[in-house]
């Protein structure tokens, strides 16, 4: 690989850490958002009425170096037969020569309607580590003062809140995960400075019964905050036979993506995805893989016949 070769394929990663200010689409993306809802949506934990445990694994741009690499474990759960709903979740993003750790814990409560809808109104906590090796960089001047003391283990809270409205054939949400502004690193000998700013998300989907046997789910996913474009999810996944998912989906000026997922057992659902770049950028990597496992608890002496398709 020729020097200018390299230099394309690092760029894109050394503009996060070599200028003065970033304010940008921090949060990591998912390809399968909706089965991992809760990590945008704290309203979203309880409303699947059983204990639900998720594992979701993502390596974004293949091929080039220091790409996004995501690992989430999460699992929330109904209290009781209360209308309260608990979660937890663990994120650990790496990107370059960073290295995040999150923990939230989600608090939900649920409203029912006479129409059969619900209405969840819910909290998130955050505990975020970041650290920042910078001898992972090819530096061209290794005594430059700006890259002489890593970030460990900085330490930033954040909380954050959303609103879930769904049925059996439909669900809407909005949501603001983070609140709060957070300066990553502002150390006094150096002007480097990592800000995260708040991200607004809004969420729908619907599902519609085709046959007795098949069904469609058009949903989006839009993120928006200030200083980076909008984001735009469209999916559309047609489930057959309550076992088998097929979809495709569209991520606006950015990729389009293949999805399956299949039903093992009425507790265990396991899926994949692969996104390919529509960008400039699909040159130097080839593309996205995501995979999913999640694993439901039913109270005991229930049975779902019919599994709620988000």
């Amino acid at each position: 690989m020729n020097y200018l070769t390299q230099l394309i394929k690092v760029t894109p990663i050394l503009l996060l850490f070599l200028t003065d200010t970033v304010c940008a689409q921090q949060d990591p993306q998912y390809t399968n958002y909706m089965y991992n809802t809760m990590n945008v949506n704290p309203a979203y934990a309880g409303t699947k009425e059983v204990l639900s445990i998720l594992g979701m694994y993502r390596a974004q741009w293949v091929g080039l170096d220091g790409a996004p690499v995501t690992s989430t474990f999460s699992l929330h759960s109904p209290i009781g037969f209360s209308n309260i709903g608990l979660g937890l979740s663990f994120v650990n993003d790496k990107i370059g020569p960073s290295d995040e750790n999150t923990i939230s814990v989600d608090f939900s409560y649920r409203l029912n309607f006479d129409n059969l809808s619900t209405l969840a109104l819910g909290i998130k906590t955050t505990a975020n580590l970041l650290n920042v090796d910078y001898t992972k960089l090819s530096i061209y001047d290794p005594t430059d003062p700006q890259f002489q003391n890593n970030v460990d283990n900085r330490f930033s809270p954040n909380f954050g809140a959303g609103a879930y409205w769904y049925s059996d054939k439909h669900y809407v949400g909005f949501s603001i995960p983070n609140f709060l502004e957070t300066k990553h690193y502002d150390d006094n000998d150096r002007n480097s400075l990592a800000k995260e700013k708040m991200h607004y998300y809004f969420m729908a989907g619907y599902v519609f019964d085709l046959t007795s046997e098949i069904k469609m789910k058009p949903a989006f996913l839009s993120k928006m905050v200030a200083g980076a474009p909008l984001q735009i999810d469209m999916t559309a996944n047609f489930l057959f036979f309550e076992k088998l998912t097929v979809g495709a989906a569209y991520r606006l000026n950015a990729s389009v993506s293949g999805l399956v997922a299949f039903q093992l057992s009425d507790k265990l659902l396991v899926g994949y995805s692969y996104d390919a770049e529509t960008t400039k950028l699909a040159h130097y990597n080839s593309g996205s893989h995501e995979i999913f496992l999640r694993f439901e608890v039913f109270r005991e002496a229930e049975k779902i016949y019919s599994p709620r398709f988000f």
